[in-house]
């Protein structure tokens, strides 16, 4: 028979595990408005569901003070529950405990958790809040970090992985959540960087501050490296959720798409009032979105960051897409280094996971400039072309106005291996503007023309003759090109129709061992 004394050193064990790094410190978190690592895990969590990986594990060092020091969880909760029904493998680090930092055996069930959803087919979710390498493990801690580099690169593509840096995460401990597919990153108390302040100014001899190399701010605007900016914890959370509400579990199975029992073919007449009169003015596109989408809900990724295109999820009529579109009010919507670089990374992404893309064009062409020439733009715009061509889910364009040159087959074109393309009657296809194709072909007619006055007004009247006759929707319409010509208020319609036919589409590939992205 089970003693009283048994379950007592037990229930005392789990006591102090459960404490983590103990109550003064926990309340000096939440002074800062900052969660506990077990706190994070059970807003996660519906109430119950949590299990626990490796409770009782004890850390694996033995120099500088170590052997006889009790690290409660060696600092990382590990485990699995669910999420509005749903299994999600997570781990939480506690940075109560000797900062959160890494060493073998906290690696060890971070590892742990990970292969536990590749098993079971579940997503990830990672709290970092670390203060790096744990240095009194020495190598064992660099071995560790690269067990877990390795295990991110194997679910990759196979189950979502979601990043929330919710404190310090710095140096190698930041390639983790670089490995991942979306970084949630909360506006205070957490920062990110590889070499901070001290170490640049100590090799370059330039002064920054901790703000500049690694606030969330820069992240989610300057360098592109975090999605989603959260005020707080528990918005960092509610984030996670809503993400996670878009995505299925694993590369086998489909989005949870919720299709509405009748499809609605309505029009939508109000949309009409967000075109502008001449494609000379801006339109902003996430205007257009909100139309288009269930409910106006439309959850954006990297919303700071190369606003020139605008991404995200949501559903049309129950099915879940995600959603890609010029936005001219940022740069004319014209395609950037920065903007190639998030639209190709999110068509990758919903490939990858069975999601459908809906893409909006609205583009003037790759942007000019030398900094873009030699930043690379030829490389990086490639990887739009590469995407799409490699993209093998339902690939639905609506080309809503600007549609030139090679910006236009970048953007899914039919070439491209679109399923479906149909343009509103303000869509102008064309290798180039009116404007600068009429300044080449006319160049010799309108040199002739003395009077300025003159010449401006022929101008004017074979700009409007080359976009009526070559820049039209109806010349790629009698050519192939597009599969029709739609009114806007038929736009959501459409599209949803078009949705219910593809989601059982399967294209096979020829045999290889993968692509060779231009990287």
């Amino acid at each position: 028979m089970l003693s009283e004394k048994q379950l007592d050193i037990l229930r005392e064990r789990r006591a102090k595990v459960l404490a983590g790094g103990g109550e003064d410190k926990i309340k000096e978190r939440h002074e800062k408005g900052l969660l506990g690592a077990r706190e994070r895990l059970m807003m996660l969590f519906q109430e119950g569901t949590f299990q626990e990986i490796a409770t009782h594990a004890k850390h694996a060092g033995k120099h500088f003070g170590l052997a006889d020091k009790e690290l409660p969880s060696d600092g990382v909760i590990v485990g699995t529950g669910f999420v509005d029904g749903r299994q999600v493998a997570a781990f939480s680090q506690d940075f109560t405990v000797m900062g959160g930092t890494l060493g073998k055996m906290h690696a060890k069930k971070i590892v742990q958790s990970m292969q536990m959803a590749l098993k079971t087919g579940t997503p990830v979710v990672a709290f970092k809040d670390s203060a790096g390498a744990r240095i009194q493990e020495a190598v064992d801690a660099l071995s560790g970090y690269g067990e877990v580099f390795y295990n991110n690169v194997l679910l990759s593509g196979v189950v979502p992985q979601i990043a929330i840096i919710a404190g310090p995460c710095a140096g190698g401990a930041s390639y983790s959540p670089a490995l991942m597919d979306y970084i949630i990153m909360t506006r205070h108390n957490a920062y990110m960087f590889i070499t901070g302040p001290e170490v640049i100014k100590a090799v370059t001899g330039r002064t920054t501050s901790l703000d500049e190399v690694g606030s969330a701010e820069m992240h989610a605007t300057v360098s592109g490296n975090v999605h989603f900016i959260a005020e707080d914890d528990r918005h960092a959370i509610q984030i996670a959720k809503t993400l996670l509400s878009y995505l299925p579990s694993n590369n086998t199975e489909d989005p949870p798409h919720r299709p509405y029992p009748d499809l609605d073919l309505s029009p939508d007449e109000g949309i009409n009032e967000l075109i502008p009169e001449t494609s000379a003015e801006p339109m902003d596109v996430k205007q257009i979105i909100h139309r288009l989408v269930d409910g106006g809900h439309f959850l954006e990724v990297h919303a700071s960051w190369a606003g020139n295109i605008v991404v995200g999820f949501a559903r049309i009529q129950g099915i879940v897409v995600g959603i890609l579109a010029n936005q001219s009010l940022v740069r004319a919507g014209a395609m950037d280094i920065d903007a190639s670089d998030k639209g190709s990374r999110f068509i990758r992404f919903c490939n990858a996971f069975n999601i459908p893309i809906v893409t909006l064009v609205d583009v003037p062409g790759f942007l000019p400039g030398i900094e873009q020439e030699r930043g690379g733009i030829i490389r990086h715009g490639a990887k739009m072309l590469y995407t799409y061509a490699s993209a093998t889910v339902p690939k639905i364009t609506i080309i809503l106005r600007k549609a030139y040159g090679g910006s236009y087959l970048a953007m899914c074109a039919q070439e491209m291996g679109a399923d479906a393309v149909y343009a509103w009657p303000t869509a102008e296809i064309a290798v180039m503007g009116a404007e600068g194709a009429v300044g080449i072909l006319y160049r010799s007619e309108l040199k002739d023309i003395k009077d300025a006055k003159e010449r401006k007004a022929k101008t004017k009247e074979l700009v409007e003759e080359y976009r009526t006759k070559f820049a039209s929707p109806y010349m790629s319409a009698s050519r192939g090109y597009i599969t029709d010509v739609i009114e806007p208020a038929d736009t959501r319609a459409t599209i949803a129709l078009e949705l219910r036919k593809l989601l059982n589409k399967r294209e096979l590939r020829p045999a290889k061992k993968h692509g060779c992205i231009p990287l």
